[in-house]
């Protein structure tokens, strides 16, 4: 219970700095491919108890919310602190990853004036985010720039140490890969076949598929694709794999 007491610790600490800060609005996700709300030991979602924006109560209900939001598909590309105002996005330096996305209409459809986005990239490819947003005008470039850093430690606390108190329930962490489990996973990774493995290895096609076998075990995946995404996601599949 000490792990869930100190996510909802963070929680609370989240919600605080935006009232600080002039930030009151708070949203937070640990993983925004997941149509379910993050949610606490008991199931109950943590938007409940983080203010919302009026115009839009009961936002986490909203299933197809993290598909269509422009603010979270800025996390899905982009992995530092971001800034809104003026329906544009920005951060502590120009890029084309969030010149990218269209933000028109934001201000007029969720009720936006400003908003500091943190977008957080955990093990296993999971991308969480929280969102800190101010419904009248306030300085926010002058915000970003004094409490950015801040932000983006508190945000990784909180959604870090949310993944592991929902995972620890949920499955095992993946265990570590043999250098050769790696490898084949690799080159499974590169669309090769198991008999393609073998050649490039000098394997037998029986011990390409014993080493592939071992390392959907160890990363908890029941298919050749949910290993690959998964391996990818833990960093096994780098350059010296």
């Amino acid at each position: 219970m000490a792990a869930w007491d100190e996510v909802d610790r963070l929680a609370q600490a989240v919600v605080a700095v935006g009232a600080e800060i002039g930030l009151p609005f708070v949203a937070a996700q640990s993983d925004i491919g997941d149509a379910a709300p993050m949610a606490d030991r008991a199931g109950r979602p943590y938007a409940e108890r983080m203010p919302w924006v009026s115009s839009a109560p009961n936002y986490w209900l909203n299933r197809g919310l993290a598909l269509r939001a422009s603010f979270l598909h800025a996390a899905r590309v982009f992995a530092e602190p971001i800034w809104f105002a003026d329906d544009r996005l920005h951060s502590w330096r120009p890029t084309d990853a969030l010149a990218a996305i269209d933000c028109t209409g934001v201000t007029r459809q969720f009720g936006f004036a400003a908003a500091l986005i943190v977008p957080v990239h955990l093990p296993g490819g999971q991308v969480g985010v929280v969102l800190w947003v101010a419904s009248e005008p306030v300085d926010i470039a002058a915000i970003f720039t004094a409490q950015a850093e801040r932000l983006f430690a508190l945000a990784y606390r909180f959604l870090a140490a949310h993944r592991e108190a929902a995972s620890s329930r949920a499955r095992p962490q993946p265990g570590q890969l043999s250098a050769r489990e790696a490898q084949c996973v690799r080159w499974a990774a590169a669309g090769k076949t198991n008999a393609e493995i073998g050649t490039i290895l000098t394997l037998s096609v029986s011990t390409v598929r014993f080493h592939l076998r071992n390392a959907a075990e160890k990363l908890g995946a029941t298919t050749r694709a949910r290993m690959i995404q998964i391996a990818t996601g833990h960093g096994f599949l780098g350059p010296d794999a």
